[in-house]
């Protein structure tokens, strides 16, 4: 059986001010919104800001638990809050960022596993494609424009609803 490749495309910009001024306030909004994380644990504060179809943003941050894991990340918070307040609406776009209060973080912050899966149920039940902005404190900006790029093999509500019935 021959093997397959997967290729994935991503743009690592040096920095905020090569994205639109949209993301760039979209990123913002993200690192205002990981400044009000509750992290006593961690120390690892995540914010997150999701730009909806209409334009309106919506943050969120990470909220930990002594009960670990109790807690959730800043883009399902987000994600969650945006969904209860605005029922169907798609969103256009997310940010993500981390600040650590042990140092500078000079990369790209990535979303978690959990929350790639959360993202990309979003995605396909918009029917657009999401735009995933990361960064550190600092530093280079990462771009992905679909959840696909982050999370190639998604597990997707098809597999429980499109299959055949046992005789």
């Amino acid at each position: 059986m021959p093997a397959e490749k997967l290729m994935l495309e991503y743009l690592m910009l040096s920095g905020p001010d090569e994205l639109s001024a949209g993301e760039q306030r979209l990123l913002e909004e993200a690192k205002g919104a990981a400044l009000k994380a509750y992290a006593p644990y961690s120390n690892f504060r995540v914010g997150a800001a999701i730009m909806l179809e209409d334009g309106t943003i919506v943050t969120g941050n990470n909220q930990e638990n002594a009960a670990y894991p109790s807690g959730l990340c800043a883009e399902r918070v987000a994600l969650f809050y945006a969904s209860a307040v605005h029922p169907g609406m798609k969103v256009k776009a997310l940010a993500v960022t981390a600040i650590n209060s042990d140092g500078i973080i000079e990369q790209p912050v990535t979303p978690c596993g959990a929350c790639r899966q959360v993202m990309a149920e979003y995605e396909k039940n918009s029917g657009i494609p999401m735009r995933i902005i990361m960064q550190g404190q600092t530093g280079p900006v990462m771009v992905v424009d679909s959840v696909s790029s982050l999370l190639p093999f998604t597990f997707v509500n098809d597999f429980l609803f499109n299959h055949k019935r046992k005789p």
